[in-house]
């Protein structure tokens, strides 16, 4: 069974950083896409960052060059330094994982199991 458990959320001011780490364990893929994908009140939950098992990765236009998504294979730990926080950025961030396509895709029915979530709140 897959599980995934995120931490490293917290509050911080517009202009600050935060780190999340996605612990994996149990996952059959060979091959995979991971995401990390986040969720606003009132909004649909959208990919922020993905990267495959062989280290493509993609971003959404909203957080290229602030966000930066790698994955531990020995840990098996997924990250997402998040830096240059915005008050936009604030939602619940979730990681992701599924089966790997030619481009890890952004929709959240790519991705087979899901963590729990961590809240980041950015203040202004």
């Amino acid at each position: 069974q897959v599980h995934l458990v995120e931490s490293g959320g917290g509050s911080v001011q517009a202009g600050g950083s935060l780190r999340l780490s996605c612990a994996t364990s149990g996952s059959s893929y060979d091959s995979y896409c991971m995401g990390w994908f986040r969720q606003a009140p009132g909004k649909e939950r959208e990919g922020v960052a993905h990267i495959d098992s062989y280290g493509s990765t993609s971003y959404a236009d909203s957080v290229k060059g602030r966000f930066t998504i790698s994955k531990d294979n020995f840990k098996n730990i997924l990250y997402l330094p998040m830096n240059s926080l915005k008050p936009e950025d604030t939602a619940m961030y979730y990681c992701a994982v599924g089966p790997w396509r030619i481009t890890c895709g952004r929709g959240t029915y790519e991705y087979a199991y899901w963590g729990q979530g961590t809240q980041v709140t950015v203040s202004s």
